[in-house]
């Protein structure tokens, strides 16, 4: 059950490579959350070594079933927000977003392309007030000592 939800934007960025295989390399470099009013693809900068653009339309949605990924991601030394993307019309383009970092495995094992980026604080505030209205975290079990 969808408890929560968050319009986010993705900075994607283009690098060329000197590379006998590849001229390009893609990937989600960073995300913002979408207020509402930007464009569906921005140009941030261009240049013959690197593009970055502003990809909005998508949203970070919070679901019960996946409580255990979110606590795993704010407990990680850096938490992340994991980013899928596909090829269109020659540019790379945010398909999903979440902040579940079992769900960011399984983007991951997918084969298909996906990212890793830095959360931003607004929007680990936003999932840390989730937590805790949501989730109690499982006692670890182990050996007891005494």
């Amino acid at each position: 059950m969808k408890m929560a939800s968050m319009p986010i934007a993705v900075i994607m960025q283009r690098r060329a490579l000197q590379h006998r295989w590849a001229d390009e390399a893609w990937s989600a470099v960073g995300v913002v959350p979408d207020r509402g009013n930007l464009p569906r693809l921005q140009v941030l900068g261009e240049s013959p070594e690197r593009d970055y653009y502003l990809v909005s339309g998508l949203e970070l949605e919070l679901y019960t079933d996946e409580n255990e990924g979110y606590y795993e991601n704010m407990m990680a030394p850096e938490s992340k927000v994991f980013v899928l993307w596909r090829m269109e019309e020659g540019r790379a383009i945010p398909a999903r977003a979440s902040v579940s970092y079992v769900e960011g495995t399984r983007m991951f094992d997918s084969g298909e392309s996906a990212d890793g980026v830095t959360m931003p604080a607004e929007i680990y505030a936003w999932v840390a007030g989730y937590l805790r209205e949501h989730y109690t975290p499982k006692p670890r079990r182990g050996r007891q000592h005494g």
